[in-house]
């Protein structure tokens, strides 16, 4: 944890593959404003041995932590890519826990050619903490050299199985039907170099929650809370605070 205690709590949730360590540049621009509640998910980081059953089991565990780092059992949440369905998904059915959330990298619409991605994923899974897989996606993260060797050691700390089994489970992931009586505030977000499947999904996840925006980053893609850490900050306190967004954010359409 970071930050003061009488600041609003956020809980940040990273994307698989790699730890809270992801969000140290966030700590290092909020932690005067916000209380951080950092975790690393089950089968990644501290949490590797405990094994990752599903998103369900996941925002239970979600739950109980908000109820054990903060004084009134609320928090606001903030997720990249695997954090994003967990933020989405514990704000759509725990909405009384949530004060508002921040999902970003979040795919709710079909996988063309589902099989394939499937086969594929399968394929990949022994590599993914390879050296050369481990280059290719710090290039395309665009990770910089000095955090190079703590990216590395983030994603090797994940769990065999943990990959695959979070992958069979996103592709099939869907908004839970309770999002249309939510009351929470949900900033739906994403770089204008994502996938295009994320892309689309910004409108249909604003258009589920009562309470819900959408907005793209400019000239960022999946992981801009690295590539441009200050305007993913500025994001985040603004979007926490009831505040006006970063000018530099376009609507989604």
């Amino acid at each position: 944890m970071a930050g003061p205690d009488d600041a609003p709590a956020c809980i940040l949730l990273h994307g698989v593959g790699t730890t809270s360590w992801m969000w140290r540049g966030l700590v290092d621009r909020l932690e005067g404003a916000v209380r951080l509640i950092m975790v690393d998910l089950p089968g990644h980081g501290h949490n590797a041995s405990r094994p990752w059953v599903s998103i369900d089991d996941t925002v239970v565990a979600l739950t109980q932590l908000i109820d054990e780092t903060t004084a009134d059992g609320t928090a606001h949440v903030v997720g990249l890519s695997l954090g994003g369905y967990l933020a989405l998904e514990i704000t759509a059915t725990h909405p009384e826990r949530v004060e508002s959330a921040l999902v970003s990298g979040v795919n709710v619409l079909p996988f063309p050619r589902p099989r394939l991605m499937r086969a594929t994923a399968h394929l990949v899974a022994p590599f993914v903490r390879s050296g050369v897989m481990l280059r290719a996606n710090a290039r395309s993260l665009a990770i910089p050299p000095e955090d190079y060797q703590g990216y590395v050691a983030a994603a090797r700390s994940m769990a065999r199985g943990t990959f695959t089994a979070i992958g069979e489970e996103l592709m099939n992931y869907r908004l839970p039907a309770t999002s249309g009586t939510c009351p929470t505030r949900v900033l739906a977000a994403a770089g204008a170099n994502e996938h295009p499947l994320i892309l689309g999904s910004l409108t249909k996840i604003a258009a589920a929650f009562p309470s819900a925006q959408a907005r793209i980053a400019p000239a960022v893609g999946h992981a801009w809370n690295g590539q441009n850490p200050d305007l993913f900050a500025r994001t985040v306190l603004a979007h926490i605070t009831a505040q006006p967004l970063p000018m530099e954010l376009a609507a989604a359409h």
